[in-house]
């Protein structure tokens, strides 16, 4: 076979989220050679979100089948255990307790898995790809349906004992504060996730008088990028939103500092894309609640990558493994 058509390596990437999957194929390098986004139904049956991903799949290779070879398929999913290869009770899915994801795909295209926890995908991506490429100790948060945090100590990604370390969403805010779908109270994701703000929305509707365009809009319309928007106009409860999200992020992450000492947050997902309407309280926040020695020496960042891309995580965790 001459080198003219000598197929592209590429990458099955799968970024399996409470609301939407992203898929792509991604080169080594990062180049991503196709991607399709669908809805992930979630609440909903396990078989019936396999069924659609083969026809996403299926769509996504159909031009490019004779260009490119499969070599791995990378998953990045809630609660996905590196060790086990399942997705271990994801409170925001209805998927059954232990979903057995990565023996499913491997069986349906008989290709290698390699798979994470989302957020701990997102990280590996930002250290491959992404802004975390010249840091040895970060901290990524993806801040879409829920909170997922995958941690970087000396360049290496943090698993633990059972492959399930970085779950900053689960810690408490208030033991006696909102009801998480995992089971527990005032976990900080019922809090700084896209769904936390949309209950603070309504909470603050609740209790104020101000005049708010959010009034008129149902829980079920609502979502970031509106509650975004009116705060960039100038909402008053949007803004109280962010500001009430920031405080608790922020001090959240003071207390993350604490444990690892890290150079930087980066913040992805839906709601990190409301820029300094978010990173102003949760900066303010961080540095209030910070031990003097750490203050002015952790940076917040807000990701770049378009939430689409959130497929170079996934992919990411095979070529790294493949160097």
């Amino acid at each position: 076979m001459g080198a003219l058509s000598k197929k592209i390596e590429v990458v099955l990437a799968m970024d399996i989220g409470g609301t939407y999957t992203k898929i792509g194929l991604v080169e080594k390098d990062g180049t991503i050679r196709g991607k399709r986004v669908f809805s992930t139904g979630s609440k909903h049956s396990f078989p019936g979100f396999v069924l659609n991903l083969e026809e996403e799949v299926a769509l996504l290779c159909a031009k490019m089948k004779d260009k490119i070879k499969i070599v791995a398929i990378g998953i990045g999913a809630p609660n996905a255990n590196c060790f086990t290869g399942q997705m271990e009770h994801p409170p925001n899915f209805k998927w059954g307790d232990v979903v057995p994801i990565s023996e499913t795909i491997s069986s349906l295209y008989k290709l290698p898995v390699v798979i994470a926890n989302d957020a701990n995908a997102a990280a590996v991506g930002e250290l491959v790809y992404g802004m975390a490429k010249d840091m040895k100790h970060f901290v990524v948060l993806t801040l879409g349906t829920g909170l997922g945090s995958g941690i970087v100590v000396d360049g290496k990604l943090v698993t633990g004992a059972n492959g399930m370390a970085g779950e900053l969403g689960h810690v408490s805010v208030d033991p006696e504060g909102r009801k998480c779908n995992c089971g527990l109270k005032g976990c900080l994701e019922t809090y700084a996730s896209v769904t936390g703000i949309k209950r603070t929305v309504f909470e603050l509707l609740a209790e104020l008088n101000e005049e708010s365009t959010l009034r008129s809009i149902s829980y079920e319309s609502l979502t970031g990028e509106i509650i975004s928007e009116q705060a960039l106009k100038g909402d008053v409860i949007a803004l109280k939103a962010f500001e009430i999200t920031g405080k608790l992020l922020g001090s959240k992450l003071a207390d993350t500092v604490a444990h690892l000492d890290p150079e930087a947050f980066i913040l992805s997902g839906g709601l990190s894309k409301a820029g300094d309407i978010l990173l102003g309280p949760v900066v303010r926040n961080l540095e209030k609640n910070l031990f003097a020695a750490y203050r002015g020496k952790v940076k917040v960042y807000l990701s770049p990558t378009e939430s689409s891309d959130a497929i170079l995580g996934p992919a990411a965790l095979v070529w790294q493994e493949r160097k």
